[in-house]
Protein backbone atom coordinates (compact mmCIF):
# COMPACT_ATOMS: atom_id res chain seq x y z
CA UNK A 1 0.00 0.00 0.00
CA UNK A 2 2.52 2.38 0.68
CA UNK A 3 4.77 1.32 -2.32
CA UNK A 4 1.94 2.31 -4.99
CA UNK A 5 0.95 5.51 -2.57
CA UNK A 6 4.95 6.66 -3.66
CA UNK A 7 4.82 5.50 -6.98
CA UNK A 8 1.30 7.53 -7.45
CA UNK A 9 3.45 10.61 -5.88
CA UNK A 10 6.34 10.10 -7.95
CA UNK A 11 4.23 10.04 -11.64
CA UNK A 12 2.40 13.26 -10.10
CA UNK A 13 5.98 14.70 -9.63
CA UNK A 14 7.34 13.90 -13.46
CA UNK A 15 3.82 15.05 -15.16
CA UNK A 16 3.74 18.84 -13.01
CA UNK A 17 7.43 19.27 -14.27
CA UNK A 18 6.76 18.78 -17.86
CA UNK A 19 3.49 20.58 -17.46
CA UNK A 20 6.20 23.28 -16.54
CA UNK A 21 8.83 23.19 -19.00
CA UNK A 22 6.60 23.12 -21.58
CA UNK A 23 5.09 26.81 -20.05
CA UNK A 24 8.15 28.02 -20.03
CA UNK A 25 9.15 28.14 -23.41
CA UNK A 26 9.72 31.13 -25.20
CA UNK A 27 6.86 32.72 -27.36
CA UNK A 28 8.52 32.46 -31.13
CA UNK A 29 9.59 36.06 -32.84
CA UNK A 30 7.73 37.62 -35.05
CA UNK A 31 8.44 36.99 -38.91
CA UNK A 32 10.56 39.92 -40.09
CA UNK A 33 8.68 42.76 -42.36
CA UNK A 34 8.92 41.96 -46.30
CA UNK A 35 8.51 44.18 -49.13
CA UNK A 36 7.07 40.85 -50.81
CA UNK A 37 3.50 40.74 -51.15
CA UNK A 38 1.14 37.36 -51.15
CA UNK A 39 -1.14 37.68 -54.79
CA UNK A 40 -4.67 36.36 -54.20
CA UNK A 41 -3.19 33.48 -56.33
CA UNK A 42 -0.70 32.51 -54.00
CA UNK A 43 1.86 34.04 -56.18
CA UNK A 44 4.47 36.66 -54.36
CA UNK A 45 5.30 40.18 -55.88
CA UNK A 46 7.44 42.87 -54.91
CA UNK A 47 5.42 45.96 -52.85
CA UNK A 48 5.89 48.64 -55.37
CA UNK A 49 9.00 51.36 -53.78
CA UNK A 50 7.58 54.96 -52.94
CA UNK A 51 8.37 57.19 -55.92
CA UNK A 52 10.56 59.67 -54.21
CA UNK A 53 10.72 61.80 -57.05
CA UNK A 54 6.99 62.51 -57.46
CA UNK A 55 7.09 66.03 -55.84
CA UNK A 56 10.18 67.17 -57.58
CA UNK A 57 9.89 70.39 -60.02
CA UNK A 58 10.87 69.33 -63.49
CA UNK A 59 14.41 70.17 -65.39
CA UNK A 60 14.41 73.72 -66.81
CA UNK A 61 16.82 74.87 -69.35
CA UNK A 62 16.98 78.78 -69.55
CA UNK A 63 18.25 80.17 -72.82
CA UNK A 64 20.06 83.29 -72.11
CA UNK A 65 20.73 85.55 -74.63
CA UNK A 66 23.90 87.79 -73.73
CA UNK A 67 26.61 90.23 -74.62
CA UNK A 68 29.81 89.14 -74.84
CA UNK A 69 31.09 91.41 -72.25
CA UNK A 70 28.96 89.39 -69.77
CA UNK A 71 30.73 85.88 -70.37
CA UNK A 72 33.09 86.11 -67.26
CA UNK A 73 30.47 87.49 -64.70
CA UNK A 74 27.52 85.21 -66.39
CA UNK A 75 30.12 82.16 -65.73
CA UNK A 76 30.38 82.71 -62.03
CA UNK A 77 26.45 83.09 -61.74
CA UNK A 78 25.99 80.03 -63.74
CA UNK A 79 27.46 77.76 -60.47
CA UNK A 80 25.99 80.62 -58.36
CA UNK A 81 22.47 79.83 -59.58
CA UNK A 82 23.06 76.18 -59.83
CA UNK A 83 22.83 75.94 -56.03
CA UNK A 84 20.09 78.31 -55.66
CA UNK A 85 18.07 76.73 -58.45
CA UNK A 86 18.99 73.33 -59.10
CA UNK A 87 16.57 72.56 -61.38
CA UNK A 88 17.15 75.44 -63.76
CA UNK A 89 20.12 75.15 -66.25
CA UNK A 90 21.36 78.22 -67.84
CA UNK A 91 22.40 77.83 -71.19
CA UNK A 92 24.89 81.12 -72.77
CA UNK A 93 24.63 82.58 -76.09
CA UNK A 94 26.92 85.29 -75.84
CA UNK A 95 28.14 87.81 -79.05
CA UNK A 96 27.50 91.35 -79.68
CA UNK A 97 24.27 92.70 -79.17
CA UNK A 98 22.95 92.96 -82.88
CA UNK A 99 23.94 89.40 -83.52
CA UNK A 100 21.72 88.13 -80.73
CA UNK A 101 19.02 90.40 -81.60
CA UNK A 102 19.01 89.27 -85.66
CA UNK A 103 19.19 85.50 -84.05
CA UNK A 104 16.34 86.90 -81.99
CA UNK A 105 13.99 87.95 -84.95
CA UNK A 106 14.87 85.20 -86.97
CA UNK A 107 13.61 82.57 -84.30
CA UNK A 108 16.50 81.59 -82.23
CA UNK A 109 14.97 80.04 -79.02
CA UNK A 110 15.83 83.00 -76.20
CA UNK A 111 13.83 83.19 -72.80
CA UNK A 112 15.94 86.46 -71.86
CA UNK A 113 18.18 88.87 -73.62
CA UNK A 114 20.69 91.45 -72.02
CA UNK A 115 21.83 93.75 -74.96
CA UNK A 116 25.44 96.06 -74.13
CA UNK A 117 22.68 99.24 -75.46
CA UNK A 118 19.60 100.61 -75.28
CA UNK A 119 19.11 100.39 -79.38
CA UNK A 120 19.39 96.20 -79.67
CA UNK A 121 16.79 96.15 -77.12
CA UNK A 122 14.39 98.86 -78.13
CA UNK A 123 14.48 97.37 -81.49
CA UNK A 124 12.74 94.24 -80.06
CA UNK A 125 10.63 96.40 -78.11
CA UNK A 126 6.96 97.08 -79.63
CA UNK A 127 7.16 100.30 -77.03
CA UNK A 128 10.01 101.64 -78.08
CA UNK A 129 10.14 104.76 -80.42
CA UNK A 130 8.80 103.80 -84.14
CA UNK A 131 12.25 105.25 -85.37
CA UNK A 132 14.61 102.88 -83.53
CA UNK A 133 12.06 100.16 -84.07
CA UNK A 134 11.38 100.41 -87.25
CA UNK A 135 10.19 97.19 -88.23
CA UNK A 136 8.03 97.41 -85.21
CA UNK A 137 9.00 94.09 -83.50
CA UNK A 138 7.09 92.89 -80.22
CA UNK A 139 9.46 90.44 -78.33
CA UNK A 140 9.68 92.28 -75.48
CA UNK A 141 7.56 91.43 -72.02
CA UNK A 142 6.86 94.95 -70.69
CA UNK A 143 6.81 94.62 -67.35
CA UNK A 144 10.17 92.95 -67.03
CA UNK A 145 12.08 95.29 -69.24
CA UNK A 146 14.85 96.73 -66.95
CA UNK A 147 18.20 99.02 -66.57
CA UNK A 148 20.64 96.14 -65.31
CA UNK A 149 24.26 97.25 -65.48
CA UNK A 150 26.38 100.29 -66.51
CA UNK A 151 29.74 99.72 -68.19
CA UNK A 152 32.58 102.53 -68.85
CA UNK A 153 34.02 102.77 -72.38
CA UNK A 154 37.50 102.87 -72.08
CA UNK A 155 40.82 102.90 -74.56
CA UNK A 156 43.05 99.93 -72.93
CA UNK A 157 46.72 99.60 -74.49
CA UNK A 158 49.08 96.63 -75.38
CA UNK A 159 51.49 95.72 -72.13
CA UNK A 160 54.08 98.39 -72.00
CA UNK A 161 51.88 100.43 -73.94
CA UNK A 162 54.44 100.69 -76.90
CA UNK A 163 53.15 103.75 -78.65
CA UNK A 164 53.03 105.83 -75.14
CA UNK A 165 49.29 106.86 -75.63
CA UNK A 166 47.46 108.34 -73.09
CA UNK A 167 44.47 109.79 -74.12
CA UNK A 168 41.63 109.18 -76.69
CA UNK A 169 42.91 112.91 -78.27
CA UNK A 170 46.43 110.82 -78.68
CA UNK A 171 44.31 108.93 -81.33
CA UNK A 172 44.25 111.55 -83.82
CA UNK A 173 48.88 111.53 -83.26
CA UNK A 174 51.06 110.11 -85.00
CA UNK A 175 51.30 107.56 -82.18
CA UNK A 176 48.82 105.74 -83.61
CA UNK A 177 49.71 103.66 -86.49
CA UNK A 178 46.62 100.58 -85.49
CA UNK A 179 43.08 101.40 -83.03
CA UNK A 180 41.10 98.26 -82.72
CA UNK A 181 37.18 99.32 -82.73
CA UNK A 182 34.22 97.20 -82.84
CA UNK A 183 31.92 96.75 -85.96
CA UNK A 184 29.28 100.02 -86.15
CA UNK A 185 26.77 97.46 -86.01
CA UNK A 186 27.78 96.42 -82.46
CA UNK A 187 27.37 98.54 -79.26
CA UNK A 188 31.31 98.82 -78.18
CA UNK A 189 31.98 100.21 -82.01
CA UNK A 190 29.05 102.41 -81.65
CA UNK A 191 30.32 104.27 -78.49
CA UNK A 192 33.87 104.33 -80.13
CA UNK A 193 32.77 105.90 -83.78
CA UNK A 194 30.70 108.77 -81.07
CA UNK A 195 34.22 109.00 -79.34
CA UNK A 196 36.06 109.65 -82.59
CA UNK A 197 33.01 111.73 -84.03
CA UNK A 198 32.55 113.69 -81.50
CA UNK A 199 37.06 114.34 -81.49
CA UNK A 200 36.22 114.73 -84.84
CA UNK A 201 38.97 112.42 -86.24
CA UNK A 202 37.39 109.60 -87.23
CA UNK A 203 37.38 110.53 -90.74
CA UNK A 204 41.09 110.92 -90.91
CA UNK A 205 41.92 107.88 -89.10
CA UNK A 206 39.82 105.97 -91.94
CA UNK A 207 41.47 107.75 -94.68
CA UNK A 208 44.59 106.98 -93.44
CA UNK A 209 43.78 102.89 -92.65
CA UNK A 210 44.50 103.42 -89.12
CA UNK A 211 41.49 101.40 -88.19
CA UNK A 212 40.96 97.33 -87.69
CA UNK A 213 37.45 96.18 -86.89
CA UNK A 214 36.22 93.10 -84.60
CA UNK A 215 33.01 91.84 -84.97
CA UNK A 216 32.43 92.09 -80.92
CA UNK A 217 34.39 93.54 -77.81
CA UNK A 218 36.28 89.72 -77.18
CA UNK A 219 37.94 90.45 -80.73
CA UNK A 220 38.83 93.77 -79.79
CA UNK A 221 40.88 93.17 -76.73
CA UNK A 222 42.27 90.17 -78.43
CA UNK A 223 43.92 92.62 -80.74
CA UNK A 224 45.15 94.64 -78.05
CA UNK A 225 46.61 91.81 -75.82
CA UNK A 226 48.28 90.91 -78.90
CA UNK A 227 50.08 94.23 -79.56
CA UNK A 228 48.49 93.79 -83.35
CA UNK A 229 46.90 97.62 -82.47
CA UNK A 230 48.18 100.21 -80.75
CA UNK A 231 45.25 100.43 -78.61
CA UNK A 232 41.36 99.73 -78.13
CA UNK A 233 38.41 100.91 -77.35
CA UNK A 234 36.57 98.28 -75.44
CA UNK A 235 34.86 98.27 -72.16
CA UNK A 236 36.50 98.47 -68.77
CA UNK A 237 35.02 95.27 -67.91
CA UNK A 238 36.56 93.74 -70.73
CA UNK A 239 39.98 95.31 -70.48
CA UNK A 240 39.68 93.74 -66.90
CA UNK A 241 39.15 90.83 -68.01
CA UNK A 242 41.88 90.47 -70.19
CA UNK A 243 44.44 91.81 -67.79
CA UNK A 244 45.14 95.33 -70.35
CA UNK A 245 46.13 98.11 -69.07
CA UNK A 246 43.61 101.10 -69.60
CA UNK A 247 44.75 104.76 -70.16
CA UNK A 248 41.46 106.92 -70.52
CA UNK A 249 38.15 106.78 -69.68
CA UNK A 250 35.10 108.22 -71.47
CA UNK A 251 32.72 110.48 -69.82
CA UNK A 252 29.49 111.88 -70.99
CA UNK A 253 30.82 114.40 -73.38
CA UNK A 254 32.75 112.03 -75.36
CA UNK A 255 29.70 109.30 -75.83
CA UNK A 256 26.07 108.33 -74.12
CA UNK A 257 26.38 106.22 -70.98
CA UNK A 258 26.59 102.31 -71.66
CA UNK A 259 23.64 100.87 -70.11
CA UNK A 260 22.42 97.11 -70.09
CA UNK A 261 18.85 96.84 -70.88
CA UNK A 262 17.39 92.88 -70.22
CA UNK A 263 14.22 91.51 -70.56
CA UNK A 264 12.06 88.16 -70.53
CA UNK A 265 11.10 87.88 -74.51
CA UNK A 266 7.71 87.04 -75.00
CA UNK A 267 8.26 83.87 -77.19
CA UNK A 268 10.38 82.35 -73.65
CA UNK A 269 8.43 78.72 -72.89
CA UNK A 270 9.53 79.71 -69.15
CA UNK A 271 8.42 83.17 -68.42
CA UNK A 272 8.46 82.52 -65.09
CA UNK A 273 11.77 80.87 -65.07
CA UNK A 274 13.33 83.64 -66.63
CA UNK A 275 11.80 86.81 -64.38
CA UNK A 276 13.02 84.66 -61.59
CA UNK A 277 16.52 84.59 -62.67
CA UNK A 278 16.65 88.52 -64.27
CA UNK A 279 15.51 88.92 -60.43
CA UNK A 280 18.52 87.00 -59.02
CA UNK A 281 20.84 89.00 -61.50
CA UNK A 282 19.42 91.97 -59.81
CA UNK A 283 20.59 90.65 -56.17
CA UNK A 284 23.36 92.06 -54.44
CA UNK A 285 24.90 88.85 -54.40
CA UNK A 286 25.13 89.29 -58.03
CA UNK A 287 26.19 92.64 -57.76
CA UNK A 288 28.46 91.94 -56.18
CA UNK A 289 30.34 89.59 -58.84
CA UNK A 290 29.40 92.65 -61.69
CA UNK A 291 31.45 95.02 -59.59
CA UNK A 292 34.37 93.02 -59.36
CA UNK A 293 35.04 93.36 -62.99
CA UNK A 294 33.80 97.13 -62.99
CA UNK A 295 30.18 97.04 -64.09
CA UNK A 296 28.13 99.16 -61.58
CA UNK A 297 24.22 99.26 -60.95
CA UNK A 298 22.16 100.73 -63.53
CA UNK A 299 20.49 104.36 -62.36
Amino acid sequence: MKMKKTAWLLASVMAASLLTGCGGTEAEEPAETSSVQETEAGETQEAPEEDETKDEEPAVTLNVFAAASMTETLEQIQQMYAEVEPNVTLGFNLDSSGTLKTQIQEGADCDLFISAAQKQMDQLDIEADPAVNEEGLDYVEKESRVDLLENKVVLAVPDGNPAGIESFEDLGTDKVQLLALGNEDVPVGQYSMEILNTLGILEDLEAASKITYGSNVKEVTTQVSEASADAGIVYATDAFSAGLSTVAQAGSDLCQRAIYPAAVLKVSEHPEEAQAFLDYLQTDACMKVFEEVGFVKAE
